[in-house]
């Protein structure tokens, strides 16, 4: 190797030798169930409302959904790693690593039938070997929650679960669109807690219009009162086309206010902290390091992943892959597909891209300075040092313990960060 190589080594070797990032974060399975009873209003994601569907269409739907996810998930671990990396990454194992963490998310995955999630679930340890302390975690509704759910997960190895209470006053529900009332998430997490999973988070929205400061905080103290152990607190986000957005558009809903949301941002973590949290990731609080998500911790750190169902998003060393966003047409391409291998045969793939090393580089940042402490000396990118300089002169990054980390400031501002540090 000559001096050039050995240099142009040293500076990839944020993503050849990661210490915590990339391959070093573990391995994940998300698997996307799209089924809501209706679709609310702020949503943008891959969604089917079978809330109107007679019985028997939902049934088939729904089963036929079940049959195409374990399916698909079977062709694409078949496959190999190889199949799904970019070219000339041929020194990687084909061979799939454990997976440490599995996320099943929607949607809704709790409409389905508690039979159908748990053999959803299953097929993960089938196909592909499981970590000894796997986390595997669900995203449920209040208004799914029963002894029977609960148990059968909780049967399948599911230890973790995300439950969407978004608000505990009842006009920000109503505004939102929430098919449950302030009791139902409380409700979910005893009937949890009884079934054995211990492992619980609740999903909280702030910045709805309408919502006051002292009902916000409200909100914070009754999870407080509800005993979990991890909070997923996210600013609403009105998107163009969505029913929110039209309704903006039309003068019927006000836009959000940034300036409300960096106030509720704040009372987030102070509330929270007061009570014994701690914030470590933009949108994330936990007791504790032991209760942090792995899952999403993988992501944050840049890791691998496959990406199963309808709007699915995979990744694989720097590709990037994603589903059809249509549940009956993704159905149609894994079933039209039949037994053909995934590299040959008709895949419900909807686009792919292979990002380069200033791509992943600029990804790299902005994920893992989503987490407090930042991103380890080894595993960051070659920044420039005037770059560098006006990023740590506007308040929004800071290094310590050798650790490129954002700033308190920097963490609400985090494009503008990322912006700085790669102009």
């Amino acid at each position: 190797m000559d001096a050039t190589d050995a240099v142009t080594e040293q500076r990839r070797a944020w993503l050849t030798a990661p210490i915590e990032s990339g391959p070093a974060a573990g391995f994940g399975v998300y698997l996307h169930v799209p089924f809501c009873h209706h679709r609310c209003g702020y949503c943008d994601f891959a969604v089917a409302a079978v809330g109107g569907l007679d019985h028997r269409r939902r049934e088939d739907l729904e089963r036929r959904y079940v049959g195409a996810l374990t399916a698909d998930l079977a062709r694409q671990v078949a496959a190999g790693r190889r199949a799904h990396a970019p070219a000339g990454t041929d020194d990687l194992e084909d061979r799939w690593p454990e997976v440490t963490s599995v996320f099943v998310g929607g949607g809704t995955p709790t409409l389905l039938a508690p039979e159908q999630l748990a053999a959803v679930i299953a097929a993960v340890g089938r196909e592909l070997d499981l970590a000894t302390e796997v986390e595997i975690t669900v995203e449920a509704n209040p208004e799914t929650a029963s002894p029977e759910l609960f148990t059968a997960l909780h049967e399948v190895g599911v230890d973790r679960l995300s439950i969407g209470a978004q608000s505990f006053t009842p006009h920000v529900l109503t505004t939102l669109e929430r098919e449950h009332g302030p009791e139902g998430p409380l409700r979910a997490v005893r009937l949890a807690r009884d079934a054995g999973i211990e492992r619980l988070s609740l999903d909280l929205m702030y910045g709805t219009p309408g919502e006051t400061a002292a009902q916000w905080e409200e909100t914070l103290a009754r999870v407080l009162l509800a005993g979990v152990d991890h909070v997923s607190a996210y600013a609403l986000t009105i998107h163009a086309g969505t029913p929110f957005g039209r309704r903006v558009e039309r003068g019927q809903l006000p836009m959000v206010d940034e300036d409300v949301q960096a106030e509720r941002f704040a009372s987030l973590g102070r509330v929270l902290g007061a009570g014994g949290f701690e914030h470590y990731e933009v949108a994330n609080l936990a007791r504790g390091s032991r209760h942090r998500s792995r899952h999403n911790l993988l992501y944050w750190r840049h890791g691998d992943y496959l990406g199963v169902g309808a709007g699915a998003h995979g990744h694989l060393a720097g590709r990037r892959w994603w589903s059809v966003r249509s549940t009956p047409r993704y159905v149609h391409a894994v079933e039209s597909a039949g037994a053909a291998p995934w590299s040959e045969g008709p895949t419900p793939l909807a686009g792919s891209e292979v990002l380069d090393d200033e791509q992943r580089a600029a990804e790299r940042l902005f994920l893992g300075l989503r987490v407090r402490e930042g991103l380890h000396p080894n595993d960051l990118p070659p920044l420039d040092p005037l770059a560098l300089e006006d990023a740590l002169s506007a308040g929004l990054v800071e290094i310590a313990c050798g650790r490129l980390r954002c700033t308190q400031q920097g963490w609400f501002l985090l494009d503008d960060a990322v912006e700085r540090l790669t102009a």
